[in-house]
């Protein structure tokens, strides 16, 4: 399901064309809304959605520089979508982000080409510079190399 979309639910929201452009992937709302307030102050979040599906829609519609997306979701999870994300469209520039901390689902995250996986809890000073990083196509890599 796509919570919000460009111009869509909030009328004050204005797309910028010269800002890169992501696709945010959460399904609970209260996190979601922490990781998007990250984001804007540098990027245009084009798209919230709450699942893999919703994330695969959203990309189409949008063919975003960048998608921000959780692993652990309901239906399709972050994983799988990357996957069929990168098989649709080669060049698409993924960031994983969750809770667990989990060096095989890191490992499962990256071979499915992901270039970033970051921890929520880190995401204060993590997310930014891996979306930069993903947005020139170089893999992040925490600074606590667990990731």
């Amino acid at each position: 399901m796509i919570l919000r979309i460009a111009a869509g639910l909030d009328a004050t929201y204005i797309h910028r064309m010269d800002r890169p452009r992501v696709v945010l992937a959460e399904d609970h709302a209260p996190i979601a809304e922490q990781l998007r307030k990250l984001l804007e102050p540098e990027f245009d979040v084009v798209a919230m959605v709450t699942d893999g599906h919703g994330l695969l829609q959203a990309e189409e519609d949008f063919r975003p520089d960048v998608i921000v997306t959780d692993i652990v979701m309901p239906g399709l999870d972050g994983i799988a979508a990357t996957v069929a994300l990168l098989a649709r469209r080669p060049d698409t520039r993924v960031v994983l982000v969750t809770v667990h901390d989990d060096a095989e689902l890191t490992e499962r995250g990256y071979a499915a080409g992901a270039l970033a996986h970051i921890s929520k809890h880190s995401a204060g000073h993590e997310l930014v510079p891996a979306v930069r990083a993903a947005m020139r196509g170089e893999r992040y890599v925490s600074p606590g190399g667990r990731h």
